[in-house]
């Protein structure tokens, strides 16, 4: 009798959670998000090289003064890159999901989006002020420190470990704060190694 009532209290819990939380997440998503952010960032990384700019020498982002071809070739390589990490989270996700008979768009999905764009959408504002005023050297810290505190926000409605993953976005966001001439390192590090590793490790706990 005992056994069963453990039985039915954990196909409770199970239900409240599905419904609370949006547990369809896959850690191949993050995988392939973090393959998709180290290439672009190798990607930029040649570009400048292919332009002559010494990126880690830590002074030119303070003197040189970007062109606007440049700036629109950066701009769209970030495009890209998100579009195919959403394409292979989206991919990713509908496939755990019918896997595993479950719901993508529920209540809880709703509020882990709405709770995960006002952070984004405020750091893209702000991002794009810093393009507008040629401030180039926050960029990268920018977008690490909003999308760190987008995955704490959004934690929630899904995974509590994605704080996890947030909280270090946040850091890795401060330290590079101080390294202004160092930005494209730690956003490789930010959004491509840390995306891998935070991948595996959730793949491997819940798959």
């Amino acid at each position: 009798m005992n056994q069963k009532h453990q039985e039915d209290l954990a196909h409770i819990r199970s239900m409240m959670e599905r419904s609370s939380r949006f547990i369809s997440l896959s850690g191949l998503s993050g995988v392939f998000a973090g393959l998709s952010a180290l290439i672009g960032g190798l990607y930029v990384y040649q570009l400048f090289k292919a332009k002559n700019l010494e990126y880690f020498g830590g002074g030119y982002e303070q003197n040189y003064s970007y062109s606007a071809d440049l700036v629109s070739e950066l701009v769209s390589i970030g495009l890209i890159i998100l579009v195919v990490a959403f394409s292979f989270g989206l991919l990713f996700t509908v496939r755990k999901s019918r896997k595993y008979d479950l719901p993508i768009w529920t209540s809880a999905t709703k509020k882990m989006l709405f709770n995960l764009a006002v952070p984004l959408l405020a750091g893209g504002i702000f991002c794009l002020a810093l393009i507008y005023h040629q401030i180039y050297g926050l960029i990268a810290p920018a977008t690490l420190i909003f999308y760190g505190l987008a995955l704490i926000n959004a934690e929630k409605y899904t995974f509590s470990d994605i704080k996890y993953l947030g909280f270090c976005e946040l850091f890795l966001g401060f330290v590079s704060l101080f390294f202004i001439g160092y930005g494209l390192l730690f956003w490789i590090i930010g959004f491509g190694i840390l995306h891998i590793l935070y991948g595996l490790i959730m793949f491997k706990k819940y798959k």
